[in-house]
């Protein structure tokens, strides 16, 4: 139906009907087929763009618009949130995340400290009141305080006699308590009981020297001589003297390396002039120890070039000790004995001091029997050198069997006041007709 037809009719024509233009031909059925598509079209286009227009809208406007009536959890509101953060916004998130994170770290470190702070306060106070209260031991001590000893050696030497638990902890306190330079030299009586103000109180007094006696101890003395001497001079009670001869427990490195066997330390007992207090039979003896750890310390690195334990050493020294006459043979001793040991034609160092030591005499000649005593002593009948000293040999002994002389003798033989020495047997039997 035309428009003509509707207005004859008196209808008016439908809302969307387009009128055409003037001169313009009126629709074809083709045309309004193609109309209604493009407003099909529209219809389904239209709702998008309104949505574009509404998501390009603040945040704000969009929730105004949102229907009152429409309900939302605040978890999704959250959600919806949490998803449209700006990049600013998100960096300042993740910031405070990691202060938060860092302030727990900071907690948890404060509380790890603190711990730690309090276990070293208790061990640490512990430690002090071990070491700076009285002990729990007993019993009387001599202690020997050298003259012009710092307060290092002092603490050395306190040490070694177990009458303190640190050598700094002592060095420490006594800067502290202002006794630095106020020590005296000489013997103190101290009791294994006391705490440091004891003894730092005894040090600082005047010394019982006056009480003390002087003993000679000669180079080349057996243990055995040296008790029947520190005996005369009312010093020690032998039995007890031995015991600890062969069973104290001495703070030297060198005691640990000496062989258990009897008289343990023969030949460690250095030869010395000392004054000894009575009565003090381990201070006595860990005194004599002290001065062979002292003169020995010069000679060690020479032992460990040439390759000698220390009791060989010593065990020659002592040999050397008692064969040589004075200085101007020792080295040459020293000489007959080293090309012995290292020889397969003379192996034995055929010594009489080492059988004078088996028969505890000093016979001026052996006799055939006594060469063939059973004794690992017995250099006669043992190759080598015996299983321990057999003597108390003085430095100058020690050095001479680390750098003997360098000789073709493998023979001495002692007349008329002095040794002669031979390369051959034949020789020797010469020197023993002289």
């Amino acid at each position: 139906m035309d428009e003509r037809e509707f207005l004859e009719n008196g209808k008016n024509m439908p809302e969307n009907t387009v009128h055409p233009e003037p001169n313009e031909e009126p629709f074809s059925p083709e045309k309004l087929a193609a109309q209604e598509r493009m407003e099909q079209i529209f219809k389904c286009v239209a709702p998008k763009e309104e949505l574009k227009e509404k998501e390009s809208l603040p945040r704000k406007e969009v929730q105004e618009e949102a229907p009152e009536n429409e309900e939302s959890t605040s978890a999704e509101i959250e959600l919806m949130t949490v998803a449209r953060l700006s990049k600013v916004e998100k960096r300042a998130l993740l910031q405070k995340e990691r202060q938060e994170k860092k302030k727990q770290k900071q907690k948890k470190a404060k509380k790890v400290l603190l711990v730690v702070f309090v276990i070293a306060l208790v061990m640490g106070g512990g430690a002090i009141y071990t070491d700076y209260a009285p002990n729990k031991q007993t019993g009387e001590i001599i202690v020997t305080v050298p003259q012009n000893a710092g307060t290092a050696q002092i603490a050395s030497v306190l040490k070694r006699d177990n009458l303190i638990m640190s050598k700094t902890f002592f060095r420490v306190m006594s800067k502290l308590r202002g006794m630095d330079g106020k020590y005296n030299f000489g013997k103190f009586k101290l009791d294994r009981s006391f705490g440091y103000e004891d003894i730092f109180k005894t040090l600082t007094q005047a010394s019982q020297s006056e009480e003390a006696v002087r003993v000679v101890i000669p180079e080349g003395y057996e243990i055995y001589k040296i008790a029947d001497l520190l005996e005369s001079k009312g010093l020690i009670d032998k039995k007890k003297f031995y015991d600890i001869i062969n069973y104290g427990e001495f703070d030297y490195d060198f005691v640990k390396d000496v062989p258990q066997r009897d008289n343990r330390l023969e030949g460690y007992l250095f030869p010395e002039t000392y004054m000894f207090m009575p009565n003090d039979e381990y201070g006595i003896i860990n005194e004599m120890l002290g001065q062979f750890d002292k003169v020995y310390g010069k000679y060690a690195s020479r032992a460990e070039e040439i390759g000698m334990p220390m009791d060989e050493v010593i065990t020659l020294a002592s040999i050397i000790e008692r064969e040589a006459i004075g200085d101007e043979d020792r080295k040459l001793v020293s000489s007959v004995f080293h090309n012995r040991i290292n020889s397969s034609d003379y192996p034995y160092l055929q010594s009489c001091a080492t059988v004078q030591y088996v028969l505890k005499e000093r016979k001026p000649v052996l006799s055939v029997a006594d060469t063939k005593i059973d004794s690992p002593y017995n250099t006669y009948i043992n190759p080598g050198l015996p299983i321990g000293p057999i003597a108390s040999p003085g430095e100058k002994a020690i050095e001479a069997a680390l750098y003997p002389e360098d000789s073709e003798y493998f023979f001495f033989v002692y007349r008329n006041g002095k040794h002669y020495f031979a390369k051959t047997n034949a020789e020797h039997e010469q020197n023993k007709n002289r």
